[in-house]
């Protein structure tokens, strides 16, 4: 019972911090900063993202190998970008970050989108997209770690429906910051034109995230299952 009441409460937290603190943070960058403050407000989320994976713990401190198996996702998803970079709305990210909910959990999941964005901007270039891009593929992991505890995604009907709705979200989500970007302000006729004008990119997203995650997750997820067993990490 106590057990259950932590895990009620941890689950708490997590939702004020992913959906509540984090899209405050990223309104106050937009509105209050006009975007010219990203590496301040993308640093504040990569902090925020660490708080759900660490709360998982109470009050033990998780092992260096669990630390370095979240690095090792995100620097797989990274590469994976830079890769891709030459086809345009073609990119592993979205799948890895989910596959590491998955098999790791939702916390994992989240920290290793939201890495995955910020390291990776290193190389494509940091700017006002990079908040939006940790929040929506740090949520994309998030949401595959909840439905991963149902033991269910690992079926190809569940990941190809997943990674449509991933490719969905992702779009509609950048979507809101070229709205943004353009004019200054939100609304939506824009934005139901900015989603109109990118439909070919959000099926390339789709596509990918399907093809990716068909192909990755058996073997990825194998590895990791391997490696939580071996190490006994990531199952709390």
């Amino acid at each position: 019972m106590q057990s259950n009441k932590r895990y009620d409460l941890r689950k708490i937290c997590n939702i004020i911090i992913i959906f509540i603190i984090m899209p405050l943070v990223i309104y106050s960058g937009v509105t209050f900063l006009g975007d010219r403050k990203y590496y301040f407000i993308s640093i504040i989320l990569a902090m925020l993202s660490c708080l759900p994976f660490f709360l998982r713990y109470e009050k033990k401190k998780p092992q260096p190998r669990e630390i370095m198996t979240i690095a090792v996702m995100a620097a797989i998803s990274v590469a994976g970008r830079i890769l891709f970079a030459v086809i345009p709305g073609f990119k592993p990210v979205a799948a890895i970050t989910a596959i590491t909910g998955i098999y790791l959990g939702a916390e994992a999941g989240f920290l290793t989108g939201a890495l995955s964005a910020i390291v990776s901007n290193i190389f494509f270039g940091q700017g006002p997209w990079t908040p939006f891009q940790m929040f929506i593929w740090g949520l994309i992991g998030y949401v595959a770690g909840l439905l991963g505890k149902t033991g269910k995604m690992e079926s190809k009907l569940s990941l190809t429906i997943f990674g449509v709705i991933a490719g969905i979200l992702y779009s509609f989500g950048m979507d809101v910051w070229s709205v943004i970007s353009i004019s200054g302000l939100f609304s939506i006729e824009a934005y139901v034109t900015a989603l109109s004008t990118a439909i070919p990119f959000t099926i390339m997203y789709a596509i990918s995230n399907v093809i990716f995650l068909l192909l990755l997750t058996k073997p990825i997820g194998e590895k990791l299952k391997r490696i939580k067993v071996k190490y006994n990490i990531l199952n709390n």
